[in-house]
């Protein structure tokens, strides 16, 4: 049976999201705060968060914060033109970092941001003097949770798992997932209900050449 929709991975996690990828379209729309470095004419009403601070003639002014889409936020961002400045989600600024470092298993990451890891893999991009810090904190993180999130798919059959991935970003429930899968299969690998070993196409291709080949 066909499947409507074949996952695509992603590519948060390196420098560009995978626009094929329905969990990187997802992610690149999650807000970020910025900062307006210089006036921004006739795109006031773009931002119904400003409009009434606006100019006449539509401009945001300089210095107006806005929360823009990751997508938009990049596309804008430069450093030599200082378009505007990128002020850190506060699940990535130090208070949180140090809340990750003491235990990171008590945090409901699916709460704070469902694509955690991906969308700090592109906070990144801006160039921030705490990326250093975000990039630690974030590896230790996934360490420190990896375990758990692995331990926790390892012991769940036949049961559910809602409680279970509730508090996981996206791509810990993927993982999850990937667990469940291997359990599944070696449950039913144990039971003998696991599917027969048939010949590639390839090897079945082969024969049939070598048969025909045979005749003439």
């Amino acid at each position: 049976m066909s499947e409507a929709y074949f996952p695509v991975e992603s590519g948060a996690l390196g420098p560009e999201e995978n626009f094929l990828s329905l969990d990187d379209i997802l992610m690149s729309h999650e807000k970020l705060p910025v900062r307006t470095e210089i006036p921004m004419p006739r795109l006031g009403s773009f931002f119904l968060e400003r409009s009434s601070g606006a100019d006449t003639d539509n401009t945001v002014p300089q210095g107006s914060k806005l929360e823009l889409p990751l997508w938009l936020a990049k596309g804008l961002f430069d450093n030599k033109r200082r378009i505007l400045s990128v002020e850190l989600p506060k699940i990535y600024q130090e208070g949180w970092r140090t809340v990750f470092s003491a235990d990171a298993n008590v945090v409901d990451l699916h709460k704070m941001g469902p694509h955690f890891y991906a969308f700090g893999s592109q906070l990144l991009h801006f160039d921030s003097p705490e990326n250093a810090d975000i990039s630690q904190s974030l590896l230790q993180t996934f360490i420190g949770r990896f375990r758990r999130v692995m331990d926790s798919s390892q012991n769940a059959y036949n049961e559910d798992t809602s409680a279970l991935v509730a508090r996981l970003d996206e791509m810990e429930r993927g993982l999850f997932q990937t667990g469940q899968k291997g359990l599944n299969d070696f449950q039913c690998w144990e039971k003998g209900q696991a599917s027969q070993i048939t010949a590639s196409n390839l090897v079945q291709n082969y024969k049939k050449r070598k048969f025909t080949d045979m005749e003439d």
